[in-house]
């Protein structure tokens, strides 16, 4: 009967109530602190270092991928990012469940992905409970600066996120999708590729 019951780690990658102050997820965490930590205070030039951190940090990535510190994250191991990723300055991701990142995904400053959440009731969070949920980002996604995913959210594909945006809901393949709550204010299409930003276009 004992083997049935689970650790607080284990409920929490199972998105169901568990308690951070687990020794377990404690230890964890730091661990991750102290590369990260690292990672952060490397000088500029040490680009090839910083990555050997993030390859050890993070749950899966691919040949091509870039960080600007300062970065911030939970535990790391649920993070998982595709290929030619880059994130700005100021990434935030409360990885208490996977996050989940496709090829071609390029952040802008000051994102914050988060995973975790706390109950609403007040009997439940002073006892302090957390809860977890997946989040998930499709192939060929920017992200613009000071964005919010909240927990559980899935961005699709070809997807364009406006600048200060809250996203609490899905967002499905090939839209532009902004503003708190985020919503899809149209959809992106063939039209779009002779434009770089609103009627300007490349010179050829």
């Amino acid at each position: 009967m004992e083997n049935n019951i689970l650790t607080e780690k284990q409920k929490m990658l199972a998105g169901k109530a568990y308690q951070a102050g687990d020794a377990e997820l404690a230890k964890e965490r730091l661990k991750a602190r102290e590369i990260v930590f690292e990672f952060n205070n490397l000088a500029p030039k040490f680009i090839k270092q910083r990555k050997e951190l993030l390859k050890r940090l993070f749950g899966k990535t691919e040949k091509m991928f870039y960080v600007e510190p300062p970065f911030r994250c939970d535990y790391g191991y649920n993070i998982e990012i595709g290929d030619n990723f880059y994130a700005n300055f100021n990434l935030v991701i409360l990885d208490c469940a996977k996050v989940s990142i496709g090829n071609n995904v390029f952040i802008a400053p000051n994102v914050a992905i988060y995973t975790a959440g706390h109950p609403i009731h007040a009997h439940l969070r002073d006892q302090e409970y957390e809860w977890a949920q997946e989040i998930t980002i499709g192939n060929s996604v920017w992200i613009g600066g000071n964005v919010i995913i909240n927990p559980g959210v899935k961005i699709g594909s070809n997807v364009v996120i406006g600048s200060g945006s809250v996203v609490t809901r899905d967002i499905p393949d090939n839209v532009f999708a902004a503003g708190n709550p985020c919503r899809v204010i149209r959809q992106l299409t063939d039209a779009d590729k002779d434009f770089y930003y609103k009627d300007f276009k490349l010179e050829e």
